[in-house]
C-alpha cells in the first residue's frame, strides 16, 4: 500500500514536470495581455488577468502583448504646406493595444504595428500640413497674438508690409485634426491612439532663403518710408524757410523804401527852406540843380533842345569868349 501510494506521487511529480519542461504553464504580468493560439489561429478570449495559466503543450502557442502606452516615433519628413512652403516635421504619438485578438489577427506583432502607425500618421500629417499655411503650423494656438515691431505695425496700416495671415486654427488644432483622423483607422487594427504632437518642425534652406529675403525686403521698404518721410519734411522746411525769407526781405524792403521816401522828404524840405528865405537864394538854387543836371546828362550824350526850352536858357545865356572880348569885365591880354 505505502509502495503504491509512492508510486503515485513520483507519477504526479514526473507529470507536472514534464508539464513544466513542456511549457504547459505561464505566467501572465500585470503589465501584459496574452492570446493562446493553436496552429496560428486564436483560442479563446483574450487573458489580461494576471497569474499562472495552463496550455496545452506542443499544440498551443501564447503571444504576449502590452498593456501599457506604446511610442510611436516617425521620421523628420518634408512637405509642402499650402503657400507651398516646404517644412521638415518631425512628430511622435503615443498608442496602446485596446482590442489585442484584432491587432493579433490585423498585425500580429508590434513591429507591424509600427509600420502601420508610420503609413497612417504619416500620410494624416501631410494632408493635415497641406490643407493649412505655414504661420498655422508655427503658431501654437489661434489666440496667440504675433509680434510686431513698432514700424512694422506702422507700415502695415498702408498694406504694405508687415500684414500677417490671419492664424484660423494654430498647431494645436491641426495636431487635434490628425488624431481625429487617424484614430479610427487606427481602431480598425485593434490600436488606440492616445495622442500625436509635432516635436520639431524646420525650414529647408529654400524656405529660409525666402523668409530672409521677405525681411530684408520689408526693411528696406520701411527704410524707403522713411526716407519719403524724411524728404517730405526737409521740402516742408525748406519751402517754409523760402517763405519767411521773402517776408523778411519784404519788411526789409518797405523799411528801407519808407526811411529813404522820409530822408527825401526831409531833404526836400531843408532845401526848400533854405532856398526860400530869399529870390535869390531861389533862383541860386534852380542855378545848382540845371548844373546837376547838365552834369548827368550831358556827358558823351547828344541832346536836342528847343530854342525856347527852360532847360536850354542857362546855356543860352553863355556867351562866347574872344580875343578881343573880356570875361566879366576882364580885359584879356594883349597879344604879342
Amino acid at each position: 500500500m505505502k509502495k503504491s501510494g509512492f508510486g503515485c506521487i513520483v507519477a504526479l511529480t514526473a507529470l507536472l514536470a514534464l508539464l513544466i519542461v513542456t511549457g504547459a504553464f505561464y505566467t501572465v504580468n500585470e503589465t501584459e495581455q496574452v492570446i493562446v493560439t493553436q496552429f496560428g489561429k486564436p483560442v479563446g478570449e483574450p487573458i489580461a488577468e494576471p497569474g499562472l495559466k495552463f496550455k496545452v503543450p506542443f499544440l498551443q502557442k501564447v503571444n504576449f502583448f502590452e498593456r501599457r502606452i506604446l511610442e510611436w516615433d516617425g521620421t523628420t519628413t518634408e512637405m509642402p504646406t499650402k503657400d507651398k512652403s516646404y517644412i521638415g516635421v518631425d512628430t511622435y504619438a503615443r498608442w496602446t493595444i485596446t482590442d489585442p485578438l484584432r491587432f493579433f489577427e490585423k498585425l500580429r506583432d508590434e513591429r507591424s504595428a509600427q509600420t502601420r502607425l508610420d503609413d497612417i500618421l504619416g500620410s494624416e500629417t501631410r494632408n493635415t500640413i497641406a490643407r493649412h499655411e505655414l504661420i498655422e503650423v508655427i503658431r501654437t494656438t489661434k489666440d496667440r497674438k504675433p509680434a510686431v515691431d513698432a514700424e512694422l505695425a506702422e507700415a502695415a496700416k498702408s498694406g504694405t508690409v508687415g500684414v500677417l495671415i490671419p492664424i484660423r486654427k494654430g498647431r494645436s488644432l491641426l495636431e487635434k485634426e490628425i488624431h481625429d483622423t487617424a484614430k479610427p483607422k487606427l481602431a480598425e487594427f485593434g490600436i488606440d491612439l492616445l495622442d500625436i504632437r509635432f516635436k520639431r518642425i524646420n525650414y529647408n534652406e529654400e524656405v529660409q532663403t525666402r523668409i530672409y529675403e521677405r525681411m530684408v525686403s520689408e526693411r528696406q521698404q520701411i527704410a524707403e518710408r522713411f526716407r519719403s518721410e524724411g524728404a517730405g519734411e526737409a521740402a516742408k522746411i525748406l519751402g517754409d524757410k523760402e517763405k519767411e525769407l521773402r517776408r523778411i526781405e519784404s519788411e526789409a524792403y518797405k523799411i528801407v523804401e519808407t526811411t529813404r521816401g522820409e530822408a527825401d522828404a526831409k531833404a526836400s524840405q531843408i532845401y526848400a527852406d533854405a532856398f526860400n528865405r530869399s529870390p535869390e537864394a531861389a533862383e541860386f538854387y534852380e542855378f545848382m540843380r540845371t548844373l546837376e543836371l547838365y552834369q548827368k546828362t550831358l556827358n558823351d550824350s547828344t541832346a536836342v533842345f528847343t530854342t525856347d526850352s527852360d532847360l536850354f536858357k542857362y546855356l543860352k545865356a553863355v556867351k562866347p569868349l574872344n580875343p578881343s572880348s573880356s570875361v566879366e569885365g576882364v580885359t584879356p591880354p594883349p597879344v604879342p
